[in-house]
């Protein structure tokens, strides 16, 4: 049984907050949330409390973009998806969580780096092509198994997001349908590998009303901020992330 004092709940909402809000509006926040979590929460186990709430925000945001998706760019991740989340499970099961986190941070990093270069690229010259199929399926095994060992797939799918340069809101909506499917899919393995008990359940179903609250504050910034505002965000957000994962 996890006792929670004071600070830790406070602690524990703002990571709601901040879920809600990243499901809606920048969804590199959502690597400090998996931070948040992991400070108060057993790591192994905050993954099932968050992924309840993570779920929460997908309903949420599924709704608000619903129609503002990118079909084609989803279909060219499942492969991968579902490979890097086998990979994923396995991983998760037979390493610690020190490995497990400089591992996501490593991978975050390189691609952020990647991410930076192809931004350089493409001011130079307009013609710097769309990332092809087999990017696709690279970018969407990564984004498999880093969602499935931490919850941490939003900055890799927001860095391929990002490069298929898609507006604010087709973003979003993309995203939001591909981490609903995903974040579903998950549940079983959690359940299986023991990090989701009904103590677990309790915490993370306290914690709804936030992520809710957060997720309508999204909706009603993405509405509002500048495409480059937006890109530049999602950038520092994954750079953060990947940093605290390493440290």
């Amino acid at each position: 049984m996890i006792e929670l004092d004071v600070l830790g709940w406070v602690v524990l909402g703002f990571g709601a907050l901040l879920a809600g809000f990243a499901k809606t509006a920048l969804p590199g926040a959502g690597t400090l949330c998996v931070a948040l979590f992991a400070a108060v929460l057993p790591a192994r186990e905050s993954t099932g409390a968050l992924l309840v709430l993570l779920i929460v925000g997908d309903l949420f945001a599924v709704w608000m973009y619903r129609n503002d998706v990118d079909w084609r760019t989803l279909r060219r991740l499942v492969p991968g998806v579902l490979a890097g989340m086998v990979v994923g499970a396995v991983f998760l099961g037979a390493s610690t969580d020190d490995v497990v986190r400089r591992v996501i941070g490593a991978i975050l990093l390189a691609l952020l780096g990647f991410a930076l270069w192809q931004r350089r690229e493409r001011a130079r010259a307009d013609a710097v092509p769309s990332p092809s199929r087999a990017a696709g399926y690279g970018y969407g095994t990564l984004g498999g198994f880093t969602t499935m060992v931490a919850n941490a797939g939003g900055p890799v799918m927001s860095l391929y997001l990002l490069s298929m340069r898609l507006p604010v809101k087709a973003f979003l909506g993309t995203a939001a349908y591909f981490f609903f499917v995903v974040n579903l899919a998950k549940l079983p393995f959690q359940i299986g590998l023991g990090l989701l008990d009904a103590h677990i359940f309790a915490i993370a179903v306290s914690l709804v009303p936030l992520v809710v609250a957060g997720a309508f504050a999204g909706r009603w910034l993405a509405s509002r901020i500048p495409q480059k505002v937006f890109e530049v965000a999602v950038l520092v957000l994954t750079a953060l992330g990947a940093v605290n994962l390493l440290i």
